[in-house]
């Protein structure tokens, strides 16, 4: 099996996007100030850190922005150590293969999740099983993934290693899932792209499992424009970082006689993500701001509900996903149609993965509910860097959308009767630049 490239999830995700047809997406950046699904909060703190990182001239393997990057992890998630990587991607690749993950092995992950999961467990040349989704979450339900390892049990089959992906920004429910896999013996990779400053019964992302990998691609709550890191224990991780600089050795030769990857992180992209990982707290705030406003909104609409980022702990925001229901309102693809023409990027969710290509062939415990989340689930944008204004435009297309009228700016949406729905700022009539908010500088935190 040839050797994956390390290619960041910034370019991956470039490759999903097109689920939405290329007419919605010409729409969406040919329209006055487009609002994305998740544009960084980016400032003073990430300009002046990379300019520190140009001034240092660093050479060879001296690369104290990734070392700052790597002590920030280990700060935010407890961890012994971190080795920061070119992909998410390829932090679940050499996970997967510091677990002791190899071809003909099985790997339990859900099915709603991105691909990349599915990828990198088959770079390793496993065979994945996927796991249905709790509807009230998104995340893999746990009963189910107890239902799928007892099964195996009694085949005498031993998954090698169960793969959970954090969804939207909130952690899945480590409570019972670490119970149930510590029971079977199980090693946890947990992919928490998503989920940096969620909690889980006191926990911080990035805490469970035998590992943990963290993505910094553009649309991520933390990002470096692209990397990513694998998070755990230190030999490990040590292991990790020798086979991501090509299993070289450090003797002047640079002899090494292992399969290496160069998943080397640029120091550039490491000290913006250092930056952002800096203002974590603030950008977590910030989004759950949003999602609360988005909230409030959603439980005056029939047949419209936000899922609960706080149902298994602490969400940080990330992605507020609003739950349609089909019998009264549009699907999630005609609503980002009609919204792409405001200029508002709006997504429904992943496929599931066992409806993918060849992955449809691979075993699977549950789809249903994963299919049904595809059908309904619409995530609204949700980036720190959104103002006040930005989010009552969203609300206000997203209404036109949910209720088209032959006067989009007269729709009306049956609400309770005794709530108000008018917006906090009448984006109708009044100018952006009155209500465009004025951004304090960001700081690098102390």
């Amino acid at each position: 099996m040839s050797d994956p490239t390390a290619n960041s999830r910034q370019g991956e995700s470039n490759q999903r996007k097109p689920a939405l047809s290329e007419n919605v997406l010409s729409q969406l950046s040919s329209s006055p100030r487009p609002i994305h699904l998740s544009a960084p909060d980016v400032g003073a703190a990430e300009r002046d850190a990379l300019l520190a990182a140009l001034d240092s001239n660093w050479t060879g393997s001296e690369k104290p922005a990734a070392e700052e990057l790597e002590t920030g992890l280990r700060h935010v998630t407890g961890a012994d150590a971190a080795v920061a990587l070119a992909s998410g991607t390829a932090a679940l690749h050499l996970g997967l293969i510091a677990l002791g993950v190899s071809s003909g092995d099985l790997v339990i992950l859900p099915t709603l999740a991105p691909i990349e999961s599915a990828n990198a467990v088959r770079y390793v040349g496993a065979k994945p099983m996927f796991v249905d989704c709790d509807p009230k979450t998104g995340n893999i339900d746990p009963h189910l993934l107890r239902m799928a390892l007892r099964g195996l049990a009694n085949g005498e089959r031993r998954p090698a290693a169960v793969m959970i992906v954090d969804a939207y920004g909130s952690c899945a429910d480590y409570s019972r899932i670490e119970t149930i896999c510590n029971y079977y013996r199980i090693p946890i990779i947990e992919d928490a792209s998503a989920s940096l400053g969620a909690t889980h019964a006191g926990r911080p992302a990035g805490s469970f499992g035998a590992l943990a990998a963290v993505s910094f691609d553009n649309d991520r709550l933390v990002t470096g424009g692209g990397g990513g890191a694998l998070i755990g224990s230190r030999h490990m991780i040590e292991r990790a970082r020798y086979l991501a600089n090509q299993a070289q050795r450090p003797t002047l030769h640079f002899a090494g006689d292992d399969l290496g990857y160069s998943y080397q992180l640029s120091n550039l992209l490491a000290a913006v993500a250092s930056a952002q990982l800096n203002r974590l707290g603030q950008i977590v705030e910030r989004t759950r701001s949003l999602n609360a406003r988005y909230a409030s909104i959603m439980s005056m609409i029939p047949g419209v509900s936000l899922l609960d980022i706080d149902n298994d702990g602490f969400g940080n925001g990330w992605l507020s996903v609003a739950c349609i229901d089909q019998d009264k309102h549009p699907t999630p693809q005609a609503i980002a149609t009609r919204m792409a023409v405001d200029g508002i990027e709006v997504r429904p969710a992943h496929k599931p993965l066992h409806l993918r290509g060849a992955l449809a062939e691979e075993v699977r415990v549950g789809g249903a509910a994963a299919e049904y989340h595809c059908a309904t689930a619409l995530s609204l944008p949700s980036g720190a860097s959104m103002t006040d204004f930005d989010q009552e435009r969203v609300i206000s297309s997203l209404l036109r959308a949910l209720r088209p009228s032959p006067d989009p700016l007269s729709a009306v949406i049956d609400l309770k009767p005794e709530i108000n729905l008018d917006p906090e700022i009448d984006v109708r009539n009044a100018q952006p630049q009155q209500h465009r908010e004025s951004q304090p500088p960001t700081q690098r935190a102390a």
